[in-house]
């Protein structure tokens, strides 16, 4: 099921829709850029298109060539580009108008944990078992791949900030990479360690302004590591 909750000036949060369209766990929800609509993505290998306000599936998308279930999803900040990441390592690109399937990416060891678009819309960044890859949109082609972790640590998350100055990689500790190019570096600008004993960072989201991180850990705790306040300067 998915589950919409909406939110009162008194703090609660009041549940407005439970959805059943999926016949296996939903693993992804992405919302669209005007706020309007998002997608949801399960291991029934379908993903569904709804109407934000309603709660109405306004279409629910199967590819009878697909077998593989999906387990992460993103908008482009177009809005008119999907990406989904699938339990068999494969990432399957979506023109949203016509729900097909126009590009696919393999290389990938591993269900695809999360996948995330840059700003500007050129790089898609994609983690798995094997590591982070980052790939050209434009030519459709990986050209850089991050590695950071032993074979038994998956990566498990990985987000642009909205600024597209900043990567965050998520496994057995979150890392922080300044954005580059295709032929620029990306270098990592500050490793933040894993404060919840586990080794396992499953979850990493920037703020709107990048001004902190929250970070999610097996110990069921969230984290956010942010600058003391009054402190106006970023150490890197």
């Amino acid at each position: 099921t998915v589950r919409i909750w909406q939110g009162s000036e008194d703090g609660n949060c009041d549940c407005r829709h439970i959805l059943k369209d999926h016949t296996a766990e939903v693993q992804a929800i992405t919302v669209h850029a005007t706020n309007n609509y998002f997608v949801t993505a399960s291991l029934d290998s379908t993903w569904c298109f709804y109407d934000l306000s309603s709660g109405l599936c306004l279409t629910q998308v199967e590819d009878p060539s697909n077998s593989m279930g999906y387990t992460s999803a993103a908008f482009h900040p177009d809005g008119l580009i999907l990406g989904t990441g699938t339990t068999e390592a494969t990432v399957r690109i979506w023109d949203v108008k016509s729900q097909g399937n126009v590009a696919n990416f393999d290389g990938h060891t591993g269900s695809i944990t999360a996948i995330s678009f840059s700003e500007n819309g050129y790089f898609l960044a994609t983690a798995a078992h094997d590591g982070v890859k980052l790939w050209d949109l434009r030519k459709l082609k990986n050209f850089r791949s991050f590695e950071l972790y032993d074979q038994d640590t998956p990566t498990n998350s990985v987000d642009f900030d909205h600024s597209g100055s900043y990567l965050a990689i998520a496994g057995s500790d979150v890392r922080v990479y300044q954005v580059g190019s295709v032929k620029a570096e990306w270098n990592c600008i500050k490793t933040l360690p894993d404060l919840s004993g586990t080794g396992r960072a499953t979850c990493v989201k920037f703020s709107s302004d990048a001004k902190y991180l929250a970070v999610g850990s097996m110990d069921r705790n969230l984290r956010i590591f942010g600058l003391p306040e009054g402190d106006a300067s970023m150490e890197s």
